[in-house]
Formats: structure tokens, sequence, C-alpha cells
């Protein structure tokens, strides 16, 4: 298993448990070591007082991605901090892209940039996450399995 299937391997299993990404229409695009790639559409019920997108629904599209692209190596790994700013405002039926990237990963840290944009390429948001790995994996028994050894 080379490190491309692996972290295909790891978002499948966590995708399959992500009840919360799922039930607002997040879509996972794509996934590789580090990285990954979501979009959801803003709709009626995510549209605050301003008729804009509620900046919480934008954080959790981004906070979605992070946790894709800094769970790819089939090390359970959670936020240890995030912070958000916001560019501009996402509107009704807007198609949101979250693309998130690993800055740095050393030992049980890492850091992760993710940057949201809307359809015509505007930029929504920028999002940076500090990871820490915890114990188990996504995948259990992979190295039992001979599935262990992942080509870098």
């Amino acid at each position: 298993m080379n490190a491309e299937q692996l972290a295909k391997a790891c978002a499948d299993a966590m995708w399959a448990e992500d009840q919360a990404s799922r039930g607002l229409g997040m879509e996972l695009v794509s996934v590789g070591p580090g990285r990954a790639e979501l979009q959801m559409t803003v709709t009626d019920r995510m549209v605050n007082g301003h008729k804009i997108c509620h900046g919480g629904f934008i954080f959790t599209l981004a906070d979605s991605t992070f946790a894709f692209a800094c769970n790819t190596y089939n090390q359970r790994t959670v936020a240890q901090h995030c912070a958000v700013t916001f560019i501009t405002a996402g509107k009704l039926g807007d198609r949101l892209t979250a693309r998130g990237v690993e800055v740095h990963r050393r030992g049980r840290s890492g850091i992760y940039d993710i940057t949201v944009t809307r359809q015509d390429g505007t930029v929504i948001a920028e999002f940076r996450g500090h990871s820490r790995t915890i114990e188990g994996e996504l995948v259990p028994n992979l190295e039992k399995s001979g599935e262990a050894a992942v080509t870098r």
C-alpha cells in the first residue's frame, strides 16, 4: 500500500463515521498524504440574519477539511488549535470549496492551512489548524494484514 492508498483508506474510514460533515451536505472531493479537498453548497438553513452564510458553517467546512488532511497517516489525529479569518461573505447557493495542505508535521504535532473559496475562485476564508495525534488508528490492524509497507 503506497501513501496515496493509505490516505484514501483513512479517508474512507473517517467518512463512514462522519455524520456531521455528511449531514451538512459536504462532499469529499480528494485526499492524499497531508492534503484534502471538500465542497459544500450554502443552503437556506446556513444563512444568517444578514442574509449571508453563517461563519460557523464556513469554519465547519474548513475544520472538516483539516480533519481529513491531518488523518491521512493512519494515526488518529484531532484539532489542538484552530483559527479562521473571514475574507468575504458566502451567499445562498454558493458552492464552497475548502483545500487543505500540510505545512509542517513532526512527532505528534502538525500545522495545516485551509483556503475556502466560492465557485468563482474568490477566497472566502483562510483557516489554520494545529493538530495532535492521539492513541489509535483509523484502519485497525493494517500492520497485521501485511499492508504496513507504505512507500513515500
